[in-house]
């Protein structure tokens, strides 16, 4: 099957599972396209689906990746001793482990093609890791507590593991609980890498997006908590702090320089 042909198939297979969305039509250009099936896996809950639609839906995903293409941690440069900063995408880098800042429930995104970046992992993850998140929370019983994480395979994206975490939510003012919570998110990330045996983890910037913690007091946070972890467990575990804006970028380098 070409890219277009696995891109319709899956379309039409996700329009078959709900009758409300047999109206849906399907658009001529292939970003459009693409952009509809990105949607329509985003609303699907957690359920079983055939092996065909997963090998199919495996090789699309797969290809997608091969064409953004992929970044080794080799291809890095240390900013400090076992410690890189990197401004992309991160469903592209190639760590044992990438961090995702998730929502409570820890579904992921159901907004359809949401710019969040548990969004974008689920997205380019597959099914499969909502499958697997919803067999981990219907065996815990309750929402995932903020500062706390999880682990789950990575599937379709070019690293080995996913570690799911929640930060807290900013409404107002920042509390010292939240900045306690947020540091916590960090520990718990670093705690389940070294009890994994993982050799490097990337970090994105939790809470600063959707939950609206302040970028530079974050950073701080981040820094210090990977820091002093790295330096009271003398592990080798390698860190990533990954960066999507510039104005991110430059206040990482800035404490790390």
């Amino acid at each position: 099957m070409t890219q277009k042909e696995r891109c319709i198939f899956l379309i039409e297979y996700l329009k078959k599972e709900e009758s409300r969305l047999n109206d849906i039509e399907i658009p001529e250009k292939i970003e459009a396209q693409k952009q509809l099936l990105r949607a329509l896996m985003n609303i699907r809950p957690a359920r079983p689906i055939s092996e065909e639609f997963l090998a199919i839906q495996d090789a699309y995903l797969q290809e997608e990746q091969n064409k953004k293409g992929v970044v080794f941690l080799s291809e890095l440069s240390q900013i400090q001793a076992g410690i890189y900063l990197w401004k992309g995408d991160i469903t592209r880098l190639s760590a044992d482990a990438i961090v995702n800042a998730a929502n409570s429930a820890m579904l992921g995104c159901f907004v359809p093609c949401h710019g969040c970046i548990d969004n974008a992992i689920h997205s380019a993850a597959g099914i499969q890791l909502r499958q697997e998140c919803f067999q981990i929370m219907t065996q815990q019983k309750k929402p995932q507590p903020t500062g706390e994480a999880k682990i789950t395979k990575a599937y379709n994206l070019p690293c080995s593991y996913i570690l799911h975490t929640v930060g807290p939510i900013i409404a107002q003012s920042v509390t010292q609980k939240d900045c306690d919570l947020l540091a916590k998110c960090y520990r718990s990330c670093l705690e389940l890498a070294v009890s994994y045996q993982l050799q490097s983890v990337a970090f994105c910037c939790i809470s600063t997006g959707e939950f609206h913690f302040p970028s530079s007091k974050a950073a701080k946070i981040a820094v210090q908590t990977v820091h002093c972890f790295l330096k009271e467990n003398q592990t080798k575990l390698e860190v990533v702090f990954n960066v999507f804006k510039d104005s991110d970028y430059e206040i990482y380098r800035q404490l790390l320089e």
